[in-house]
């Protein structure tokens, strides 16, 4: 049986997606390893062509969700990134290493943002 803490978190982004206008699920996987792990794949397309990528590796340690790994890509229409969030540890000299977004000219700083805040960024970039 998931954890009820998965349970909510994974409730959570499938309402998040639910919730935006103007997407088409391409894939949504939840991959349950064990009751305290799971790994989640989305892949989701939206009107204007632009495509987001949501993989995660998800835990419960001492009752808190840890990420494990995380990586939110997006591209635009014509396959240029726009943005993508992740904890590959490339990177050593950013402030909170591992941890960064990547611009399409730059490397910034950046924590792990949400899914709800990664999908209203796609949005914006849409408008």
């Amino acid at each position: 049986m998931l954890h009820d803490a998965l349970k909510h978190y994974l409730d959570a982004v499938e309402q998040a997606v639910l919730g935006c206008d103007g997407i088409y699920v391409e894939r949504y996987t939840e991959e349950i390893l064990t009751p305290e792990r799971v790994n989640l794949r989305l892949r989701l397309r939206f009107d204007k062509g632009y495509l987001l990528e949501i993989h995660e590796a998800v835990i419960i340690d001492n009752q808190n969700l840890v990420h494990l790994d995380y990586r939110y890509h997006c591209q635009d229409e014509q396959n240029g990134l726009l943005f993508r969030y992740d904890c590959t540890p490339h990177f050593p000299k950013l402030a909170n290493f591992p941890h960064h977004k990547h611009l399409p000219d730059a490397v910034i700083v950046s924590n792990r943002p949400e899914i709800g805040h990664v999908l209203r960024e796609v949005l914006k970039h849409q408008k």
